[in-house]
Order: structure tokens, then sequence, then C-alpha cells
């Protein structure tokens, strides 16, 4: 199960809910909609691996990935809409639906596409007085010329103090910076990790650090937890929101009623912990 980064999570998407029988009709609004072939327009792909639709003057691409699921799902993340349905619907009942749910598909969209071109724009220079976002607060960036290398960070004062060689590129204090982050996510994930576990009488197997740049985090049935390192530039409320989050689908494997009310029982303020979450503006995070 994973926690989606800077997009709403998978149980936000809406589902379309249909019949266990192939040719039924879909209960509800959908069911009165007339099922549509696709004109040939329609049917062929932008490129190869996906589907194209027109919805009035837009042209919708989208990815089809069959399952054995019950319900048509819906997920935006950075390679555009992605379609999860059972096998045995056809095309143009998928379609149906994703008419049905073209406000929230071309709104997610929209914000989805703004967020990723806010995102490859640098937001700070790599260098002397240059603020890094770090739980929550700001660190100032300070770098001296010195021989040997080295790094101090200074809780009071609000300082990261990087030694360099005299003329070091701006890459490498970046990489030594990214380097610290990382080592100080991994000292605070490991230390919240069992406060959460002992709270919900859960047992993980093993944590690692993550990069990815659409999750926060993830948890396999087997008990393996992957946290992204950049959770560290957050306060720690929305750190431990994460780390309650992965550890809850030890008890729920999915995003139902239960899981909330597990998250919930440990982490009562969880609503809005996930909400700074998911609103939290990616242009606010350095790029590395």
């Amino acid at each position: 199960m994973q926690l989606e980064l800077f997009s709403d999570a998978s149980h936000d998407a809406p589902e379309v809910a249909l019949p266990p029988v192939a040719g039924v009709v879909m209960a509800g609004p959908a069911a009165r909609a007339p099922l549509q072939s696709p004109s040939p327009a329609e049917r062929a792909p932008a490129i190869p691996g996906q589907r194209r639709l027109l919805l009035g003057q837009h042209q919708l691409c989208y990815r089809l990935r069959r399952s054995t699921r019950r319900t048509i799902g819906f997920m935006i993340d950075d390679e555009g809409l992605r379609i999860t349905a059972p096998k045995w619907v056809g095309i143009g009942e998928i379609e149906n639906a994703i008419r049905e749910k073209q406000r929230w598909i071309l709104a997610k969209l929209h914000e989805h596409r703004e967020r990723a071109e806010r995102r490859v724009t640098p937001q700070l220079q790599w260098r002397d007085g240059a603020r890094v976002p770090y739980l929550g607060g700001d660190l100032t960036l300070r770098v001296c010329a010195e021989a040997s290398e080295g790094i101090v960070f200074d809780a009071g004062a609000g300082t990261l103090t990087v030694c360099l060689p005299a003329g070091a590129a701006e890459e490498r204090l970046k990489d030594r910076v990214q380097a610290w982050l990382q080592a100080q996510a991994k000292i605070l994930f490991a230390a919240r990790l069992p406060l959460y576990a002992a709270k919900l009488d859960v047992s993980y197997r093993a944590f690692a650090l993550s990069s990815a740049t659409t999750q926060w985090g993830s948890c396999t049935a087997d008990g393996r937890i992957r946290l992204n390192w950049r959770l560290v530039h957050f306060a720690l409320p929305l750190v431990d929101y994460v780390i309650a989050h992965e550890l809850s689908h030890l008890r729920e494997m999915n995003h139902g009623p239960r899981f909330w009310a597990t998250v919930q029982s440990v982490f009562p303020e969880f609503e809005t912990a996930r909400k700074a979450l998911r609103n939290h503006a990616p242009e606010s995070l350095p790029v590395f």
C-alpha cells in the first residue's frame, strides 16, 4: 500500500462500481447514460501503451490496466491518467465511466500539470546563505573553505555549516547537504517507527529510505516499510502521520473505513496532517 506524493492518494480517487457479470449495465447515474463504442479516432493510441478519448474540446490520453478488481479506479500521476478496470469490462463501458468523471479528471490533471511545471524550476542557488527547509523550519547554509571536508549542524542558530575545498563546485555542496538530510531522515524514522508500531501493536520487518517522486511511503504485506527521505523537510506531525499511515497497513491492507479508524486510533489529527501534506506546494522544496 502506498501514500501518494503531491497528488490525491488512491483512496481519494473516484471509483465506479460495476456489476459482477460482464454486459450488465452499471447502477446509478451511469446506468442512464448510453454505452458508446469508441470511434476509430478515440481508439487510436496517442503513443504506444496509451488510449485516446475525446471529451468535448479536450483530447484525453490515458493508460488502461486490467485487474481482478470489481470497480473502475482512477489515478492521476506524473504520467497522466491511469485507469484500472476489471478484465470483463468493455472499452465502451470504461470510457463511459471516464465521461461520468471527466470534471474530476480534468481538474486533477490540470493541478498535477501546474505542480510539475513549478517543480522543474530550481528554487534556490546552492551557495552560502541559501535556506533549506528542515523539520518544518529553515536551515541557513554556511560554506567555509577548508582543506578537509566536514559538516556542522547548529540547532540553536539554525545553521548548517559545510566545509569544502576552495573552489568546490555548487554540485558538491548540494550533494553534501542531501547526504546529511538523508542521514537525519534515517535517524528520525528509526526513532519514530517503533513508537507507532507499539501503539498499533504491530511489527515491521525492516524500513528503508525512498526517493520516489510520487509516493511519501509504502508498506508491503510482509512488513517492509519505505519512507520518502524528503519528509525530513516537514514538521514532525506530518512525518508521524505518514509513519502511522504506513504502519496501519499492517492491520488493514486497504484504504477502507477500518483502515482510517486504525490511523485515527493512534493519530487523531490525521485529517489535518493529511490535508497539509497533500496541499504542500512542491515548489517550496529544494531541487536536488
